[in-house]
């Protein structure tokens, strides 16, 4: 079983999301939420092979808690990830982390460029995010970053701190194209004028770009939006895309455990056995190791219209995104 536990605190809402949080939280609210996630992990019943702390800052509470409630479910080659902002960062934490059975970071970095990343309101500097990784990288060799490609005023060069971004050691990258959310800050820049977006074709290019660059440092693409060491691909979202039943706790939390689906533990929706199938199949087209359409044979005739597009590569029942299918994976998985 796969477990996602969601932290909707966060020092400030960065300008871009929509995601569910809360900034400026008390230390009491954040020691409730531990204390009702520890009270439901209690409750889980079988071994846990990935275990995910996002957020939100996971980093603001005191996870040890949580940590003395996972251990007796944890299976010992367990992938243990936390996500954390890089003004989390402490040795001290580090030191808890790891004695807590976390073995996997993924620091939220987003930008190259400080610009961007005070437009952001992400509050650090590149150095600051750079000082933050050589901790981190100190006590955990499996360590990630976070990137956002499409804001406002990126430039689509590489620049001297991808030179320096290239010696930090990563054994993991995933790189979102920015999406306009309504309800935010963002969103209420572009609404008045104040910004303005890059089109489609200039992110697909940034994310060509960076793409290339990724793979010049032995990252190798594995989903559409992330790259790894071989070696190093995040088992917690492979099992998610492969298809596997995961519970998902905290306030912002989605899981299915079979035909449910849920959000924070409660089901919210019962699939049917059809729908079920055909989610699970259609998840594994993002990701390289590509759709088994032998459930689906109807599906031949599209899935070869793409293939002759230039979008997918193989033939009945196993297909893969080609470069250009990347590009609209949505939109082939909505005509399917």
């Amino acid at each position: 079983m796969n477990l996602y536990v969601h932290f909707p605190f966060c020092r400030r809402k960065c300008t871009y999301c929509a995601l569910h949080s809360r900034a400026g939280s008390s230390p009491s609210d954040r020691a409730e939420h531990v204390r009702r996630l520890a009270e439901c992990m209690a409750k889980i019943g079988e071994p846990l092979t990935t275990i995910y702390f996002g957020g939100g800052s996971p980093g603001l509470c005191d996870l040890s808690p949580l940590f003395d409630a996972l251990r007796p479910v944890t299976a010992q080659d367990a992938e243990f990830t936390v996500e954390l902002h890089p003004l989390d960062v402490t040795p001290e934490l580090m030191r808890s982390l790891k004695a807590g059975g976390v073995n996997r970071i993924s620091m939220g970095v987003q930008s190259l460029d400080d610009g961007i990343l005070s437009a952001m309101g992400r509050g650090y500097s590149f150095a600051e995010a750079e000082r933050a990784f050589a901790i981190v990288r100190e006590h955990f060799d499996n360590v990630g970053i976070d990137l956002i490609v499409g804001y406002p005023g990126e430039t689509a060069a590489l620049t001297p701190r991808h030179a320096r971004l290239a010696k930090w050691g990563l054994s993991h990258c995933s790189a979102y194209s920015l999406i306009l959310e309504q309800g935010t800050a963002l969103a209420a820049l572009e609404r008045h004028g104040r910004i303005s977006l890059p089109d489609d074709d200039t992110v697909l290019n940034r994310i060509a770009i960076l793409s290339r660059f990724l793979a010049d440092i032995g990252l190798e693409r594995y989903e559409i939006s992330n790259y790894a060491i071989p070696g190093r691909e995040c088992r917690h979202n492979l099992s998610v895309w492969r298809g596997e039943d995961y519970i998902g706790l905290g306030e912002g939390a989605m899981g299915r455990i079979g035909l449910a689906r849920t959000r924070d533990g409660e089901v919210t929706e019962q699939v049917t056995p059809e729908f079920d199938v055909k989610e699970r199949t259609l998840f594994r087209l993002r990701t390289r190791d590509g759709l088994d359409a032998t459930r689906f044979p109807h599906w031949r005739h599209r899935l070869d219209g793409f293939v002759a597009e230039g979008l997918l590569s193989g033939e009945f029942p196993i297909y893969r995104l080609t470069e250009r299918g990347t590009e609209v994976c949505d939109s082939i998985l909505s005509e399917l």
